[in-house]
């Protein structure tokens, strides 16, 4: 008995015994094994369509994504004219309420110093008036025959006018 060559005996028990263990496995464990790994395989390709979909779909939603955001971009840069544009409105009706305002008030005051300039021509008017019936009444008074009598009393009352001051 050799350890590299056995003998034959022994090999004609070992391949009547590979020949049952195969025929076994042949028709039982290959089936079996060969089923397995073609559920492994569907199960492999229906997880790859699947991770396809997924993908698809988050690009899909990446790109739905990107336009709201564009759009929601575009809205606030709408807002934000809006915004300024009622802002400048605003400010231009707010000037023109003050120009008015201050043309009215210059319109009060005009028409407030021409009734005191008229108030005070009036006066002068009332106080001329009083100087002259004054005059009068001393002219009326003491009867005056001559021009140079006259002119005399009339620069010694306008003397008078001078030295007094106006009521």
């Amino acid at each position: 008995m050799s350890l590299l060559l056995p003998e034959s005996g022994l090999l004609l028990w070992m391949l009547l015994t590979f020949g049952v263990v195969f025929g076994i496995l042949a028709r039982y464990g290959f089936p079996v094994i060969t089923q397995m790994v073609a559920k492994r395989k569907e199960y492999i390709d229906q997880s790859l369509q699947a991770a396809k979909a997924a993908n698809e779909q988050l690009q899909r939603l990446q790109t739905e994504g990107d336009a709201i955001l564009a759009k929601a971009r575009e809205e606030q840069a709408r807002i934000l004219k809006e915004a300024k544009e009622t802002g400048e409105r605003i400010v231009n009706d707010a000037r023109e309420k003050a120009q008015a305002e201050g043309n009215r008030m210059l319109r009060e005051v005009q028409t407030q110093m021409r009734e005191e300039k008229d108030e005070a021509i009036r006066d002068i008017r009332r106080q001329v008036a009083v100087l002259s019936v004054n005059i009068a009444e001393k002219v009326v008074r003491k009867r005056l025959d001559t021009d140079e009598e006259q002119m005399t009393m009339i620069a010694r009352l306008l003397d008078e006018l001078n030295e007094k001051p106006c009521q």
